[in-house]
């Protein structure tokens, strides 16, 4: 008997035209994941039957970061409950909630010694929530187990829910909450049909306003069709919300079936939106063809710090 996958990889995309992906640049290319480290990492993970957005999403720093041990965590299962056009992880309906997750990373995050780890998740709005108390229940649970890591959260919407779903989030003290802008507004209906622009900019500015001392972060991509003065209005609109650090990436299309890249950004164009997003008060700024959300995030947090301490200093005198 034929067993037949309930599970395709995008169902919501097999209506849309294959479109062949454009030729990448030079400056996108990297290396094939290998290493010792890379191997340990892989095999940490798969050990303890975790996911991770590098995988699901197939980020091109992959082999880069778990080069360095590093590893963005995906919880709340592997199938998202939306489909946007830009997105690898596959759309469906998602198990059960597991209960024993939270512990399973902490465990890991413990036995990796992590200085710095960051928690994702897919859309959940089959939950009440959204998934707000399984984020959570995962950060203190790895508060719990190592109390000296920084944790960065970067999360769905949570259906656009009352703001009980957020703060129940905030109250178990991320040291950043990051939620992704992604597009600019024109291209929501087409990018990112389940979400709102402006949700997402009032997500942000609440979660700030709950949690002062807490960092927000949110990501743009680009190549995707939009206009310049779109892109500076998203990094006006980011400032209003209060939001402390921007990344810029280099939107790449997944498979044929995903939204198309309509071209790619030069390393010298990422360098001037960078200047410019500085220019207009983010404390940090990431952008280049290849930034992604959770890319370097140890790296830039520890220098978000000192650039946060030093705007206090500042603004006291």
């Amino acid at each position: 008997m034929t067993v037949v996958n309930q599970r395709k990889r995008h169902p919501e995309k097999q209506k849309i035209e294959a479109m062949k992906p454009l030729p990448k640049p030079s400056w996108l290319r990297v290396r094939a994941p290998s290493g010792d480290v890379f191997e340990r990492t892989n095999a940490e993970i798969k050990g303890q039957r975790l996911t991770t957005v590098c995988e699901e999403a197939a980020c091109p720093n992959i082999g880069e970061c778990w080069s360095k041990s590093h590893a963005t965590f995906m919880i709340m299962g592997e199938i998202c409950t939306r489909g946007c056009a830009f997105c690898n992880v596959a759309t469906g309906r998602p198990d059960a909630l597991d209960a024993f997750e939270p512990v399973r990373i902490a465990d890991t995050v413990a036995k990796m010694r992590l200085r710095h780890v960051v928690i994702t998740s897919v859309d959940r709005d089959d939950l009440e929530d959204g998934g707000a108390e399984h984020f959570a229940r995962t950060l203190r649970s790895i508060r719990r187990k190592s109390p000296e890591t920084t944790t960065e959260i970067l999360t769905p919407d949570f259906r656009m829910s009352d703001a009980s779903a957020l703060e129940t989030v905030m109250s178990a003290k991320p040291d950043v909450f990051n939620h992704n802008i992604e597009t600019v507004p024109s291209l929501y209906p087409k990018v990112r049909p389940g979400a709102r622009y402006f949700g997402s900019l009032l997500l942000l500015k609440r979660a700030k306003e709950l949690e002062p001392d807490v960092a927000t972060k949110s990501g743009l991509m680009v190549g995707m069709g939009e206009s310049q003065e779109e892109i500076l209005q998203v990094m006006d609109d980011l400032r209003a919300a209060d939001v402390d650090f921007m990344t810029i990436g280099q939107y790449l299309q997944p498979t044929p079936k995903h939204y198309p890249v309509k071209r790619y950004v030069t390393p010298h164009e990422f360098a001037t939106l960078e200047r410019i997003a500085k220019s207009k008060g983010f404390i940090m700024v990431s952008a280049s063809p290849l930034t992604r959300s959770s890319y370097h995030a140890e790296e830039y947090f520890d220098r978000l710090k000192i650039s946060r301490q030093e705007k206090r200093a500042a603004s006291s005198q």
